[in-house]
């Protein structure tokens, strides 16, 4: 066996120590590398979201058509479920509100016409006649189990297409059902516009079958009956008797739709042009109603 030389000694050693030295600056390499901290990534501060504006400047706010079909859906919502009205809707009480009725969309009444909200033109004596006449109920039409002790009566106006905010008359449209298909029943009115009468009120305010007519001198150029008349009324929301601006009922059953009356106290009453927006006559009511 051959004896190893004494340079072939030294070399190996020499190359033990590199190892070492080696292999000791990488693990100290590494081992700082495992213990150097991470930075910490910036959290940013919480953005504060703002409440909506909703408070003082919409307190004052005159309510629309929308506003009193949101009212309505409300209710109607919480009749169906069979719940307590919500405690916000009584919020709106005391509210002023303002909506507008279209009517005679399609043109003049016939003659003989006995619809509650039309308008004729006789243009051999240039007259405009407008006639509008509210509807009126008994209690027991809101109140089917019983109505509450006080209620003598409720007057108003149901508000046609409740789906809508719109307070023109509707888009002329062609019908979308195939020829000789069977003809769809469409539901009837399930949103008023009322005011709720007891002993207290006396007579001030009610019209009693009394409609709201007038007769104007108008030159035929100057009807403009495109988008037939607008009844407006102007008035505050009020509370009904158990306290709540809405009264609904489901004589149908669960499977209809809520019928609901917006309880108000009326200012005034006005028909507009729905062309030009022009007011053409005033009633206003002469009912005290309640500090807000």
């Amino acid at each position: 066996m051959r004896e190893p030389s004494p340079r072939n000694s030294r070399l190996a050693i020499t190359a033990g120590i590199v190892a070492v030295a080696v292999v000791g600056g990488g693990g100290f390499l590494l081992g700082q590398r495992a213990t150097t901290p991470r930075p910490i990534a910036a959290v940013p501060a919480p953005v504060a979201i703002p409440a909506p504006a909703v408070q003082q400047n919409d307190a004052g706010r005159t309510l629309g058509r929308g506003d009193l079909i949101a009212l309505a859906a409300t209710a109607a919502d919480a009749t169906a479920r069979g719940t307590a009205m919500p405690a916000t809707l009584r919020d709106m009480i005391a509210r002023p509100f303002s909506i507008a009725l279209p009517f005679g969309c399609d043109g003049a009444a016939t003659e003989g016409s006995d619809a509650a909200m039309r308008w004729t033109y006789d243009a051999a004596a240039g007259a405009l006649r407008i006639h509008v006449a509210p509807s009126a109920w008994l209690p027991a039409d809101w109140w089917p189990r019983g109505a509450p002790d006080g209620v003598e009566a409720l007057e108003g106006f149901w508000v046609a297409r409740p789906w809508t905010s719109s307070e023109t008359c509707p888009a002329d449209q062609d019908p979308v059902a195939a020829t000789g298909a069977e003809p769809v029943t469409l539901p009837g009115q399930t949103l008023a516009v009322g005011q709720i009468f007891g002993p207290e009120s006396g007579r001030q305010g009610r019209r009693e079958g009394s409609p709201y007519t007038t007769v104007l001198r108008v030159k035929p150029e100057e009807v403009q009956a495109d988008q037939g008349f607008r009844v407006r009324l102007i008035g505050h929301i009020a509370a009904a008797p158990d306290g709540a601006p809405v009264v609904c009922q489901q004589v149908g059953g669960a499977e209809q739709r809520p019928v609901c009356l917006v309880a108000t106290s009326l200012d005034e009453v006005r028909i507009e042009n729905g062309t030009t927006g022009a007011t053409l006559a005033t009633w206003p009511t002469d009912r005290p109603r309640a500090a807000s």
